[in-house]
C-alpha cells in the first residue's frame, strides 16, 4: 500500500470552519455538523517564506489543505501566512494555543520549531514537508526530487537545440542541491555533450532566494542572451522571473523553454506571464502528502515517521499538459521506469 507524507510551510493566520455536509437525497437521513466526518477535530497548516500564491510549493501544500477541508467538513482547518522572516515560533504557538490536534509544517525552514514544539507538546501531531523531526509524534514527510528532476533534465536536453542548459536554484542547500544533481544527470544522460551552467539566486543564511522574481529575471535573461534555450528553476516565488526573461527575450515557444517546478506550472501561470513557454514541470506531490497526513489523522492513525514520495508512487515526476512535450513522452516513460527499476540510479548531490 503506498505510504503517506507529511509536510508544512507557513503563512498568516486564516481560520476557515468546515461546514455541515449536506443531507442525502433522503429526507430522514440527514448529516448535521456533529455528523459530518472529522467533526470536532482542529488542523493547522504553516506555510513557508512565500504562502499561497506562489504558482508553486506552497500552493501545492493549499491544495492538499482545501481538499481536505472539502472531504472534512466537520473539522476546523485553519492556515497561516507569513509576516516576516522571523515569525515562525509565533504562528507556530498560535496554532498550539487554538487547540490544533496536527499541525504541519510547510518546508525545511520549519525544522528547529517544529522538532522543539512536537517535544513539548507530546499531545499534538505534527509533520514537517523536506526535513525530518525524530519525534515519536510526527511524521517527516521527503520527497525523492532528483528522481523527478533527472526527468526533466531528460526532457531539457532532448528539446534543446544548443545543448546549452541552465539551472537556477533558490538557495544554495542540500534539498535544493537534490534538483541541481538530478536535472545535470539527466541531461546529460540525454545528450552526453550537453553543458549545464548553474546559478543560485541567494546563500545561506539569505533564505530571499526563494522569492525574488526580480532576481530571477536577471540570471534567466543572461542565460539566454548566452545561448542557452532551456532553463530550469528549483527558486520557488524567484521561478516567474525565468517566466518574464522567456516573455521578453524576443523567442518564441520552442526557440526557448522553460521548466518549472513543484505545481504544474503551465496550468497555474497565466497566460500574459509565460504559460507559453513552460515546456514541463518537475512535480512534487506535496498536495497530496499534505492531504493524506490530514486525512490519516482525522482517520484516527496519524503519520508517524519517516514517509518518502519517489517516482514509484508519483510523489515526483513531470508534467505533460504542454502539448510540447508529447513527442518525447514515450521515451519519458522508458526513463521513469529504467528508474523505478533500478537500471537507473539517480543521485542526489551535485
Amino acid at each position: 500500500m503506498r505510504k503517506q507524507t507529511l509536510k508544512s510551510l507557513a503563512v498568516g493566520v486564516v481560520a476557515v470552519v468546515g461546514l455541515a455536509a449536506c443531507g442525502s437525497s433522503s429526507s430522514s437521513d440527514t448529516t448535521t455538523a456533529a455528523d459530518a466526518p472529522g467533526a470536532g477535530m482542529k488542523i493547522g497548516l504553516l506555510y513557508d517564506i512565500t504562502g499561497r500564491g506562489d504558482k508553486s510549493f506552497n500552493d501545492a501544500a493549499a491544495a492538499g489543505y482545501d481538499k481536505a477541508m472539502a472531504e472534512f467538513p466537520g473539522a476546523t482547518f485553519t492556515e497561516s501566512a507569513p509576516t516576516g522572516d522571523e515569525d515562525r515560533p509565533e504562528r507556530l504557538k498560535t496554532l498550539i494555543e487554538a487547540g490544533n490536534g496536527l499541525i504541519i509544517c510547510v518546508g525545511f525552514l520549519w525544522t528547529k520549531d517544529c522538532g522543539e514544539a512536537a517535544a513539548a507538546h507530546p499531545e499534538i501531531s505534527f509533520a514537517i514537508i523536506d526535513d525530518v523531526i525524530d519525534q515519536p509524534n510526527a511524521a517527516s514527510l521527503l520527497f525523492s526530487e532528483e528522481q523527478g528532476s533527472y526527468l526533466v533534465g531528460y526532457a531539457a536536453a532532448l528539446k534543446s537545440t544548443t545543448g546549452k542548459l541552465g539551472f537556477i536554484g533558490g538557495v544554495r542547500t542540500d534539498g535544493i542541491g537534490k534538483f541541481e544533481a538530478g536535472f545535470k544527470q539527466g541531461a546529460l544522460a540525454a545528450n552526453p555533450s550537453a553543458t549545464i551552467e548553474v546559478k543560485y539566486a541567494s546563500e545561506p543564511p539569505d533564505f530571499s532566494g526563494f522569492n525574488d522574481p526580480a532576481k530571477g529575471k536577471t540570471i534567466a535573461a543572461a542565460m539566454y542572451k548566452s545561448g542557452i534555450d532551456v532553463i530550469y528553476h528549483a527558486a520557488g516565488g524567484t521561478g516567474a522571473g525565468l517566466f518574464a526573461a522567456a516573455m521578453e527575450s524576443g523567442k518564441v515557444p520552442g526557440e526557448i523553454w522553460a521548466i518549472g517546478v513543484d505545481s504544474d506550472q503551465y496550468n497555474s501561470v497565466a497566460a500574459e506571464n509565460g504559460q507559453e513557454f513552460i515546456l514541463t514541470s518537475m512535480l512534487k506531490r506535496v498536495d497530496v502528502a499534505t492531504y493524506e497526513a490530514m486525512k490519516a489523522y482525522i482517520n484516527g492513525a496519524p503519520l508517524t515517521g519517516t514517509v518518502r514520495y519517489d517516482v514509484s508512487t508519483d510523489g515526483v515526476g513531470y508534467s505533460s499538459s504542454n502539448a510540447a512535450i508529447a513527442d518525447i513522452a514515450d521515451k519519458l516513460e522508458a526513463v521513469k521506469a529504467d528508474i523505478i527499476s533500478g537500471t537507473v540510479v539517480v543521485t542526489d548531490k551535485p
